[in-house]
């Protein structure tokens, strides 16, 4: 079984927009208003948070943050699907 999306530092801002909107949607509370901005085409998180003037230390935060509210977020939705098919049954 998979478990929740994670992203690292040096992900293309694009393809985790692509792949999880709600990282980017995350990463927006973070001031990383990527979703729209030209240089999520080439960026990765890493040169985006740069860019923003953040720290490698707020970067590392940021992440362990969003991967723990994702992960937070799977685990609730995947307890959910599990509670539909026990009712279902």
């Amino acid at each position: 079984m998979a478990g929740s999306y994670v992203i690292t530092r040096f992900d293309p801002l694009k393809t985790v927009i692509d792949e999880c909107p709600r990282a980017g949607e995350l990463l927006a509370e973070y001031g990383l208003h990527c979703v729209n901005c030209f240089a999520n085409e080439f960026d990765t998180i890493e040169t985006g948070a740069q860019m923003h003037n953040m720290t490698d230390e707020e970067v590392n935060d940021m992440i362990d943050e969003i991967n723990e509210q994702l992960d937070k977020e799977w685990r609730k939705e995947l307890k959910s699907q599990n509670s539909n098919v026990k009712s279902t049954s």
